[in-house]
């Protein structure tokens, strides 16, 4: 029978140690309990961590090579993905970690601690008590639609309010509009002012985002440092405006934390896409992702429209003069749209973007005139 088979029905957990012998000491004393996976370093338990999304409890030591157990545990407290962020992670100490290592280990997001030598009952208890809690946690979240530590919504809660809006947008022909917005340098924030300063900020944001919203409009976390805001109805335009003001709101605002002041900064997308019904709650969010990180590539602190990135990504000779910074900019047509509106007499909606058009059309025209 394979190890793996073994382990099926138990809960896993991973000790993290250089020391063979602290890992095989481990694996005897809950092996019979737990399914136990073990990593000599943190750069090798923080592959199996993100591989393997059964691990329900990390056991790291602190004191490795290649990653030592402060980089393991930054680089589960700040993953993008809330279950590896979330997971309880025990830290275990030695005679040579002192009441500072410790602390900085708790500020970093440690769980727990336990000390060398430790025994089977100490052990058990503690890898017990965290399994337990991180099931309990896990089937809480799967119920739950709202996000502990903001009060927004999470993840789950967005995916399902945007299915049905982008399904309402298809029906009757409205528009919709999504912003995605991230904390800029969150990690280095984490790192620098601990977890309890990083989840102060994310608070704050939040409320910011809480007090711009419509009742029709919809707000969510889902992410470590992201947040995401659904306005039906709005337009390219309107969607900027919104996000422009987030931003500047964001940036003029500060956290106040145990007597010091935060600044905090938001890269944020804004896409508004096209209603039709084959629109997709996961294609949607990609695309906006890739607005977003076109904003935080360029220096962040700044909102990326849809239109901003295709004129950065293709710009065009003849394009028309760009508007005032601060301004919203339209967004592009085709000229199937440029056609309907001038058969429906609206001339000046087209105008501004007769020059764009024109640059599109010149290729083909060129080509059916070279044509015998």
């Amino acid at each position: 029978m394979t190890e793996k088979a073994q382990g099926q029905g138990k809960p896993r957990l991973i000790m993290v140690d250089d020391s063979k012998v602290m890992r095989s000491a481990a694996t005897k004393m809950l092996g019979e309990r737990f399914d136990v996976v073990v990593a000599e370093n943190g750069q090798e338990g923080w592959k199996q961590i993100r591989a393997d999304q059964q691990i329900q409890v990390v056991f790291s030591d602190l004191s490795m090579p290649e990653l030592d157990g402060y980089g393991l545990l930054e680089k589960i407290r700040t993953c993008d993905d809330p279950g590896v962020a979330g997971l309880p992670v025990i830290i275990v100490t030695g005679a040579e970690n002192d009441e500072a290592a410790r602390e900085k280990a708790l500020n970093m997001g440690a769980t727990d601690f336990i000390t060398k030598p430790f025994n089977s009952t100490d052990l058990l208890a503690r890898a017990t008590a965290h399994a337990n809690y991180q099931r309990e946690r896990k089937a809480l979240a799967e119920q739950s639609t709202i996000d502990p530590l903001t009060g927004l919504g999470n993840q789950l809660y967005f995916n399902g309010r945007l299915k049905q809006e982008l399904a309402f947008a298809a029906r009757q022909g409205h528009s919709i509009s999504l912003v995605r917005a991230d904390v800029d340098v969150f990690n280095k924030l984490f790192i620098k002012a601990g977890k309890e300063a990083a989840d102060a900020v994310l608070k704050d944001v939040a409320k910011v985002i809480a007090g711009l919203i419509r009742k029709e409009d919809t707000a969510a976390r889902i992410g470590l440092s992201q947040f995401a805001v659904l306005l039906p109805t709005a337009d390219a335009a309107g969607a900027a405006i919104f996000a422009n003001r987030l931003c500047r709101l964001v940036r003029e605002s500060t956290t106040e934390f145990k007597g010091h002041k935060l600044a905090v900064t938001l890269s944020v997308g804004v896409l508004c896409p096209e209603p039709h019904p084959g629109a997709t709650p996961r294609n949607v969010i990609e695309e906006a992702n890739h607005i977003l990180k076109a904003a935080m590539d360029a220096g962040g602190n700044m909102v990326m429209t849809e239109a901003e990135l295709r004129e950065k990504q293709a710009p065009l000779p003849s394009s028309p003069t760009p508007p005032a910074e601060g301004q919203p900019r339209s967004a592009p047509i085709n000229v199937e749209k440029a056609l309907a509106l001038l058969a429906e007499g609206k001339d000046d909606a087209v105008r501004p973007h007769l020059a764009a058009l024109k640059a599109r059309l010149m290729p083909l025209l060129k080509l059916m005139q070279e044509k015998p």
